[in-house]
């Protein structure tokens, strides 16, 4: 039956009247004290504001919460009527109650989970439905106030008009005794469940109510017998306990009368006691001497000690057949059992008051907590969009796992140790070099679960793994952690690329008897949209920047700063040119000593100009020509070292020459479009592709052969190549 709370005979004038009927410890009392002092003038004595902070904080203390929640329950009605917004608690009030408020507040998101299948379901009602499960978590306190607040406000709209209370009912029987239910705090749960019951079927709430009271007198009779019957024997066996008559409530009457189909004379526990306990064997001992003193009926006996329940109840029911054939309801469990049924998680949550402990002593507690509030939201969705988004979007797509602290952090499934590292900070990521799950060494590749406690091995160094990127490999799953490992590449490889576009644009300007020292490099700078020089020899050497262009933008540069001097007219008269000895063949090479030979490019290593060449003299095809580091040309000099001859790239030529290169990255739509993009811009000629792709891996590995002009172009190709995502290595064969 629903309870009477004393807030409702209680008015400011004598709150601390009130508050000594509360018997609540010193330290809770001086609380509740100065902070009714401090906030007495916010609250309208014509509205309901001030009863249902008194009833919240009665409510609380009566499941033993501590202090901050207490005073954050007499706060929150003050800003659920937005008398007072998060800023001014923030500022007032300590952090703790802060957050609290806070959390409370995130569970409006609640209500989402009650829209019809035909309502559209919003990105940001599931990310706020995401956000209220993690503050759940986080800290559950905040449900329990919040399920406080729900009762109050069912109290609340007894008065109001049906249609009021019959969405308030509808409300707290969906969502909230539910949540009561999983949490185990039967204390809340019944009520609940008894209003809204009151509330959605008013004639047969008040049908059984009026057959519990007819039969209330005889009932009180028997029940007095029987349990002073009980409580001999247990005191003559040596068990130390207590009985006591069970209150039945009205829900659960009508409940079991839908499920098993009977009428109200039918049901075995409107009668029905509870045997508490000091210790578990003394449960088991007082089932035994109920069985003996009376027949039990074997289809209603339930061993919840031995096989609790999903939300954690433990306590043994059985129905015997007492005196005068009448059946009753016997719930044997120990002192402990029965604080847990009662209050559920709220008898496990003790908050040292104003501790910063870092230890995760209540990290299983979280686990425990988190795994009922999933399991809750099994129990109130039903059929429609919103549980297909909130499956796919909170649930099925995301895990909430732990650190060594016990906080929680949200990933995707399929999240690794290493994209944990990375969502922590850049810097764990980086430094990581091995992880533990609960106190056990994991690889890289391992995939965390739901609850998964967490914990990064670190070494003093940033030293990332280039493998990492390598999605064949599994090492990353979320793009925000590969993003974070490509950026510090990035970094890594500017120095690089700044030693080597500085190389490049030093030998181009030498070329045009210019030195790098002494041009002017502003108006390139400024052209190309850098702020130093240091970003333009960077840019040269990735292959962002095109070298030509820059040393264009260099000789006019130059051409404009020299000052006009007077031209010989002599000096523009064609003089006789002699033959160019380096011009080199068709190939644009030339022997030394030799000249007019017959000379071709070995199909094994392809040189370019620019490549460091060899030739090797051959029988009937001339000479082979082949780059320095070739390892057929290193075998056939092995044999035959004398067949060696020097040669060199001749003058300019614009002849092109073939090379393959093979680039390795994730198997992705649009890739090969975005490769052949970027080598057409550079005006390279595609001669023929190979590729092969891996679907299990989603790898893929692609040969090009192409036509391109020196090993400078080639090289600024490759980098641009390497710039592109999902391209996880590209080189020349």
């Amino acid at each position: 039956m629903v309870s009477v709370r004393k807030s409702h005979q209680m008015s400011a004038a004598n709150f601390e009247q009130w508050l000594g009927s509360l018997e609540l410890e010193s330290d809770k009392k001086n609380a509740l004290e100065a902070l009714y002092q401090q906030v007495h003038h916010l609250f309208d004595d014509t509205s309901s504001c001030q009863a249902k902070s008194l009833e919240m904080v009665e409510i609380l203390a009566a499941l033993n919460l501590d202090t901050d929640s207490l005073c954050a329950a007499f706060v929150c009605p003050l800003y659920e009527s937005e008398i007072i917004s998060l800023e001014y608690i923030a500022e007032h009030f300590s952090q703790q109650i802060y957050l609290l408020c806070k959390g409370v507040g995130q569970m409006e998101a609640i209500k989402a989970l009650q829209q019809s299948q035909a309502s559209h379901v919003s990105s940001n009602q599931i990310d706020n439905i995401r956000r209220m499960l993690l503050a759940m978590v986080e800290d559950v306190r905040a449900v329990v106030i919040k399920l406080a607040e729900r009762l109050c406000h069912l109290r609340l709209v007894k008065n109001s008009d049906e249609e009021t209370r019959v969405l308030a009912a509808k409300e707290t029987s969906n969502i909230y005794a539910p949540l009561a239910n999983r949490l185990g705090i039967g204390q809340l749960k019944w009520e609940l469940e008894d209003l809204s019951f009151r509330y959605l079927h008013p004639d047969v709430y008040k049908k059984i109510a009026k057959q519990l009271d007819e039969k209330r007198l005889d009932r009180e009779r028997y029940m007095a017998d029987f349990v002073k019957n009980i409580s001999e024997q247990l005191q003559a066996a040596g068990i130390k306990g207590t009985v006591v008559g069970r209150p039945k409530h009205i829900y659960s009457i009508w409940k079991k009368m839908q499920q098993k189909s009977l009428d109200f004379e039918q049901l075995f526990d409107v009668r029905a006691v509870r045997i508490i306990v000091d210790e578990l064997q003394g449960c088991y001992g007082a089932l035994g001497l109920v069985h003996t003193s009376w027949k039990h009926l074997p289809k209603e006996f339930d061993d919840y000690v031995a096989t609790p329940k999903a939300n954690g109840y433990q306590s043994i029911h059985t129905v015997v057949i007492g005196p005068e054939g009448k059946a009753i309801e016997v719930q044997i469990r120990t002192q402990q059992m029965h604080d847990d049924a009662e209050l559920g998680v709220a008898a496990h949550w003790r908050y040292k008051e104003g501790s910063t402990s870092g230890k995760s002593s209540g990290f299983d507690e979280k686990v425990s907590w988190l795994r009922k509030i999933l399991q809750w939201q099994e129990d109130v969705s039903e059929s429609g969009e919103l549980l297909d988004e909130l499956r796919s979007q909170v649930f099925e797509d995301r895990i909430y796992v732990f650190t060594p602290k016990g906080d929680v952090v949200d990933l995707p499934t399929g999240a690794t140790p290493l994209d944990f590292a990375y969502y922590i900070h850049s810097n764990v990521g980086h430094s990581c070099i091995g992880a533990k799950v609960f106190g056990r060494i994991v690889p890289f590749t391992h995939t965390l679960q739901t609850g998964d406690k967490v914990e990064i091995l670190r070494s003093k160094k940033l030293n990332p793994s280039r493998d990492w990127l390598n999605p064949s490999l599994n090492y990353l799953h979320t793009p925000r952690a590969r993003a974070k490992v490509q950026h510090f590449f990035r970094l890594l490889d500017r120095d690089k690329n700044l030693a080597a576009g500085k190389e490049m644009l030093e030998a181009a300007l030498a070329k045009l008897q210019l030195s790098l020292a002494k041009v002017d490099l502003s108006a390139a700078i400024e052209r190309f949209n850098f702020t130093t020089k240091d970003d333009l020899f960077a840019a040269i050497g990735s292959g962002n920047t095109r070298l030509l262009q820059v040393v264009h933008c260099i000789q006019q540069q130059e051409i404009s700063a020299k000052p006009e001097v007077e031209i010989d007219p002599q000096s523009l008269v064609r003089q006789p040119q002699q033959a160019d000895s380096q011009a080199g063949d068709n190939n644009g090479i030339t022997v030394s000593g030799v000249g007019n030979l017959l000379t071709h490019m070995a199909k094994c290593c392809q040189p370019v100009p620019g490549d460091e060449i060899s030739g090797f003299i051959t029988q009937g095809r001339g000479i082979s020509v082949h780059r320095l580091d070739c390892e057929q040309l290193a075998n056939a000099l092995e044999q035959q070292p004398e067949r060696e001859v020097e040669v060199q790239w001749g003058g300019e030529n614009n002849k092109s020459y073939q090379v393959s290169i093979n680039i390795i990255g994730g198997d992705r739509q649009g890739l090969l479009r975005d490769i052949s993009t970027i080598i057409s811009n550079d005006r390279v000629s595609i001669i023929g592709i190979e590729s092969n792709t891996d679907h299990v891996k989603q790898s893929m590995s692609m040969t090009i052969k192409i036509e391109i002009s020196n090993n400078q172009a080639l090289t600024r190709l490759l980098a641009k190549l390497k710039q592109l995502d999902d391209v996880v290595e590209a080189k020349r064969l």
